[in-house]
């Protein structure tokens, strides 16, 4: 996973808010694993068409932070080692 990648949430993942938990869901088959807010956050914004610095980038004027790239991609390759990301 490169700053120019273009990561995208597998086939078999959705994303899905639980209202009883008031928690973000990612539900794949036979799993459901709960997110924190910038796990969300993330995995919300890889479409396939956002590169990773993009994705960096509305992050960081959504919650007025900056240097959010090494812990987005560190973030990302996880994602994509447990099979929740693939690379567009």
């Amino acid at each position: 996973m490169e700053p120019e990648s273009r990561p995208r949430l597998v086939t078999k993942a959705m994303l899905k808010h639980d209202k009883v938990r008031d928690a973000d869901l990612l539900l794949l088959p036979e799993r459901v694993v709960e997110l924190n807010a910038s796990g969300s956050a993330i995995l919300r914004l890889c479409d396939g068409d956002r590169t990773v610095r993009e994705i960096v980038e509305v992050l960081e004027e959504q919650f007025g932070a900056t240097g959010l790239t090494d812990d987005v991609l560190a973030f990302l390759r996880d994602a994509r080692d447990q099979g929740w990301v693939v690379v567009a």
